[in-house]
């Protein structure tokens, strides 16, 4: 384990805090999609993890060290008490944190995630690598170009990322996973395949969390599958678990207006997971 890192961070908004973890690669502008609009009721905070955009480190590190990195942020800005939202490994580190600590944390938004992640990504190919470095320049300099997706796009790997090739799906990649991508470190990547391949499995102590917690999936998601999602929420006391039609890991950027409202909607329902008193 190594000294905590000073993450850049963006804050926007007032009010309760909501934390915003991103996954891999990624960066915390890849939270827009959820901090855009929830900026306007909440306070939103959504660094860039160690290792992950403009939090950058040499060092190797342990996956273990995001969470002392977080708890660091946290304190920083006097934070005590803190909804999160957690995209793929922000997920996962999420459940690590309110296991930590189960009295920060009011509630848990789970997403495109699980305590016990598997997948089912078939074998890539050369060719699937050169497609996917096609698409993505095109639409670098093109966003949400309809020839682009219909002829790169849906022969590259962003198949199996996403299931509704969109222009709002390929401008997100554009804006947001392109240059997470080109800022995600070496040091960053082995962490999380060490975690890997040391085969995660949180499952048996999901029950010490008592706080509520939304589970979204995608019900063709291949990087961490949708069944694995709902074990995760199975094994959590007070869950709610949505799996999306039609959509992969990422979901959120194919249909952000049915997450958000359904993000809404649930802490309409679990008040006190916002009450900043």
């Amino acid at each position: 384990m190594s000294l905590a890192v000073s993450l850049n961070s963006e804050i926007r908004g007032q009010g309760f805090p909501i934390l915003c973890l991103h996954g891999h690669p990624g960066s915390g502008g890849c939270m827009s999609v959820f901090t855009d609009h929830l900026s306007q009721n909440y306070q939103t905070i959504a660094p860039d993890l160690r290792g992950y955009g403009k939090s950058q480190v040499k060092q190797p590190f342990e996956m273990t060290d995001h969470l002392e990195d977080i708890e660091q942020l946290l304190d920083g800005l006097k934070i005590d008490k803190c909804l999160i939202i957690g995209w793929s490994l922000g997920g996962i580190l999420a459940l690590e944190l309110a296991l930590r600590n189960p009295e920060r944390f009011t509630g848990l938004i789970l997403v495109a995630t699980s305590g016990y992640p598997r997948g089912n990504h078939p074998p890539i190919s050369w060719v699937d690598n050169l497609l996917t470095g096609i698409a993505g320049m095109i639409n670098w300099i093109w966003p949400g170009n309809q020839w682009n997706i219909n002829f790169f796009g849906k022969r590259s790997l962003f198949r199996y990322l996403i299931q509704q090739h969109t222009p709002t799906a390929y401008k997100y990649i554009a804006k947001q996973a392109t240059p997470a991508y080109l800022q995600t470190s070496r040091p960053a990547t082995i962490a999380l395949r060490q975690a890997l391949k040391n085969r995660y499995n949180r499952l048996a102590e999901l029950g010490n969390i008592s706080c509520d917690c939304l589970i979204l999936a995608g019900e063709c998601d291949r990087h961490i599958t949708a069944i694995s999602s709902q074990k995760t929420a199975a094994n959590l006391p007070n869950s709610q678990f949505n799996c999306y039609p039609n959509t992969a890991h990422l979901f959120p950027w194919e249909i952000p207006d049915q997450v958000i409202t359904d993000i809404d909607n649930w802490i309409k329902n679990h008040p006190n997971i916002v009450d900043i008193g």
